[in-house]
């Protein structure tokens, strides 16, 4: 079992690397980094904290959001396992605020999917390793 848990960390941390990458360049698929680039105008007139007062660039929130899924991705596939855990709860908050960003903007709920699936594998992952092999007994 502890294999599917390693291919599954693997898989998703190389896929939020890979979204983060196109977010971040456009050297890998010009129409979709384009295409980022205009919703990220959109989910900046959104943003979480807007309520607080706090106003976010578009292009500059693009470029947050992509460093943190392209570093936290490769650390969550590749990286120590604290840097895996620090990882998988930023990639949490990251998909936590795009299931928000998108039913603020009344997007159709099936737009919310992608989002709340990847929420729910790194929510599994974070999960896995409570009362499984290796953790301690409470009746020792």
């Amino acid at each position: 079992m502890a294999l599917v848990f390693t291919a599954l960390r693997v898989l998703l941390g190389v896929t939020f690397a890979l979204s983060g990458a196109l977010k971040l360049t456009d050297q890998i698929s010009e129409d979709t980094h384009a295409h980022m680039r205009s919703q990220f105008v959109q989910f900046a007139s959104v943003f979480p904290l807007r309520v607080v007062g706090v106003e976010v660039d578009p292009v500059q929130y693009l470029a947050l959001t992509g460093w943190l899924e392209l570093v936290c991705g490769v650390l969550l596939a590749f990286g120590p396992r604290l840097l895996q855990e620090i990882s998988n709860l930023v990639l949490s908050v990251v998909m936590m605020v795009a299931i928000f960003t998108l039913l603020k903007l009344q997007e159709p709920l099936y737009m919310c999917c992608p989002a709340a699936v990847f929420l729910g594998l790194l929510l599994l992952l974070a999960i896995r390793g409570r009362g499984g092999p290796g953790a301690k007994s409470k009746r020792q």
